[in-house]
């Protein structure tokens, strides 16, 4: 298939189409804030410690949700409930935060974003999942990615404009932000159909296990993905890097949305690329570059330096994001729901992340963003190395349960 083709997610099911729509409306409305949150904490008296006490909080929370969400749909035998909830929990939270007037206002704000985003994510992988043959699921979930990635290239512009026409008022963008969110919201709620399940099937599914326990071919993996999620802080920072390195604050959602869509521009062909020679593959040529790269932001000191290396630092999300979803849910092998499995997944690495965020602020402020980065790189290689040793991807289909 002709990468133009996979652009237009040719072949894939509507409902995967439908929730790509929905992702790219959201995180329209999510990037046209989240560029600026770093700026407008500090405008409000933060500073590298509390962006890393923001970031860990809320990807600690959404950690949790996730892992409990996908539970929770598995044992209701339905995911639209969640996946809608949680975009309407996101699109209620965006004119909250152009009233903040402290840092703590932003920091709950932020928290309650990603408890939504959170609610949402395994149930919404679960259908993606679900609707989609084994052969074509990268392709699948990197599409969705690519979306989603579309709509934050998107969002930064609509950014941009704002902030020239209203002389830099962060608040008037952060107001703004909630016509794309209630858009999201009323496609995934309007527009997204549920496949039905016959009584006998729902009744046949297996009971998701205790929380946490899952195949035994997954838990190795899973260890390192972990691994790989503690050296992967908030990109929260690499927007603080940015205005480092002399961008302002047009400038930032401007460089931001360009990342975007370089991430765009990568997703779907690589999940095309990894259907066709296993998921291990890419991911792992994915870590390499999110390494190298990660060095690269340590020693960066000019705008194009930077610019250069977050265009690499897209070949990264592509090989990766959507990739992991589908080695998850084909290591799975039907042992459990989908929706369990993928929550476990989403707990792991937003436990990483949640851990991350925290120990990378506290190193770029209290020793240097030197360290902080290279950190980041070694834990990667370490990642690499455990995931490479769990064995190559399986080829065979695999039936998913719940």
């Amino acid at each position: 298939m002709k990468a133009k083709h996979s652009y237009r997610g040719a072949g894939l099911p509507g409902a995967v189409k439908s929730l790509g729509a929905t992702s790219f409306f959201q995180d329209v409305a999510s990037e046209m804030v989240y560029p600026l949150l770093p700026r407008f904490l500090v405008a409000l008296g933060g500073g590298p410690a509390l962006l890393g006490v923001m970031e860990s909080v809320a990807q600690g929370l959404q950690a949790v949700i996730q892992g409990a969400a996908g539970r929770w749909s598995d044992r209701a035998g339905r995911r639209k409930p969640f996946v809608a909830g949680g975009y309407g929990l996101s699109a209620l939270g965006r004119p909250l935060m152009a009233l903040a007037a402290a840092t703590s206002h932003v920091v709950a704000l932020r928290a309650i974003d990603r408890l939504a985003k959170g609610l949402r994510t395994a149930p919404r992988d679960a259908l993606i999942a679900e609707a989609t043959p084994e052969s074509d699921r990268a392709f699948a979930f990197s599409y969705h990615r690519g979306l989603d990635h579309l709509g934050a290239a998107c969002g930064p512009l609509a950014a941009a404009l704002v902030l020239l026409a209203s002389d830099g008022s962060l608040r008037l963008v952060f107001a703004l932000a909630t016509v794309p969110a209630v858009v999201g919201w009323a496609v995934v709620q309007f527009g997204v159909r549920e496949p039905g399940r016959p009584e006998v099937a729902v009744a046949a599914m297996p009971r998701p296990p205790a929380p946490f326990r899952v195949p035994r071919r997954l838990r190795l993996p899973l260890v390192a993905f972990f691994l790989f999620s503690l050296g992967n802080a908030s990109d929260a920072f690499l927007l603080l890097r940015a205005g480092e390195v002399g961008y302002s604050a047009a400038g930032v959602t401007l460089l931001w949305s360009g990342f975007s869509v370089a991430k765009w521009l990568a997703s779907a062909p690589a999940g095309r690329w990894a259907d066709r020679i296993g998921k291990r593959r890419p991911i792992l040529a994915g870590w390499a570059i999110y390494a190298v790269v990660y060095l690269g932001f340590a020693v960066v000191e000019g705008p194009v330096g930077l610019a250069a290396l977050l265009a690499l630092y897209a070949l990264f999300y592509g090989l990766t994001e959507g990739v992991e979803k589908a080695l998850v849910v084909e290591l799975t092998g039907g042992e459990t729901g989908a929706g369990t499995s993928l929550g476990v997944f989403h707990f792991a690495t937003g436990t990483g992340v949640f851990l991350s965020s925290l120990l990378f602020g506290a190193v770029w402020e209290w020793a240097s963003p030197f360290a902080a980065f290279a950190l980041g790189a070694a834990l990667a290689a370490s990642a690499s190395l455990l995931l490479a040793a769990s064995g190559r991807s399986r080829r065979d289909p695999v039936k998913i349960a719940g």
